[in-house]
């Protein structure tokens, strides 16, 4: 199972954003889509759910054109987690999870057992669920984060897209957001999350996408491509990649900006 862009350019009618792109994303797989800002990361996003139509070449899903699945089937299979953003309505973190069992039941049914039992699950997988019944607005902007990230995993969908998700959070909310990730892919769901941290990659990527003005600059395995060479020329300025040995005994690959040319 993947969904796939091929030969896809993206972007706005009059603007276009991206040109003849092609990836992959797995199941089972955790891929990291980095770039500057203004990359096109988003807009690229937003188009691979379909949330907004391809300016040409197209996407895939299960091997078939993401045009042709009802928005029903297609929200079963794709479930998005936005920048946190604020809501008109004051839903409770509960109601708002809910919503995202739609998809299961229809749009006009209410909800039922299950999705409430589905729901809860999800915001205690986070960490948020003695924050059921608080208004949207009555949460900090991580709390809503975690949330938004609960309503994904409330779809049971196979493949999960996230627009830098840990914005907002804090240190320790960053990590259980990267666990959780982790957990997602051994249960054989797909992930697609973009981040300005090179070293949420090394963490939990199996491989990346390097994205830069609409173009991938390099894509492939985590390790191999995520080097000083490759950071450097995405971000327009030196970084250094080197590897620290923690208390434990174990490596981790880190990210040390150098001074400006």
């Amino acid at each position: 199972m993947t969904l796939a862009a091929r030969a896809l350019d993206f972007g706005f009618p009059g603007h276009p954003v991206g040109h003849a792109l092609d990836c992959d994303l797995e199941a089972g797989e955790v891929v990291c889509l980095l770039g500057p800002n203004g990359s096109g990361k988003s807009t690229l996003m937003r188009t691979l759910l379909g949330l907004q139509p391809p300016l040409g070449g197209e996407v895939l899903l299960d091997d078939r054109p993401l045009v042709a699945w009802a928005a029903g089937a297609r929200a079963r299979r794709l479930a998005y987690v936005p920048q946190a953003a604020d809501s008109y309505f004051d839903f409770s973190l509960l109601e708002m999870v809910e919503m995202a069992r739609a998809a299961h039941r229809g749009v006009f049914a209410s909800p039922g057992p299950k999705d409430r039992e589905i729901a809860l699950a999800a915001l205690e997988r986070l960490g948020v669920a003695r924050l059921a019944d608080r208004p949207i607005h009555a949460v900090s902007g991580g709390e809503r984060q975690l949330a938004l990230i609960a309503r994904a995993l409330a779809t049971e969908a196979g493949y999960v897209i996230m627009d830098e998700p840990t914005a907002n959070l804090d240190y320790g909310n960053q990590s259980r957001v990267l666990e959780e990730i982790a957990r997602l892919r051994a249960t054989g769901i797909g992930v697609l999350v973009s981040t300005h941290h090179p070293e949420h990659a090394f963490r939990v990527a199996d491989r990346v996408l390097l994205l830069a003005a609409g173009t991938l600059t390099a894509q492939g395995p985590t390790q191999a491509t995520l080097t000083s060479a490759s950071l450097s020329a995405l971000y327009g300025r030196p970084i250094d990649v080197a590897t620290v040995r923690l208390a434990d005994g174990s490596v981790q690959r880190v990210c040390v900006p150098g001074p400006a040319g």
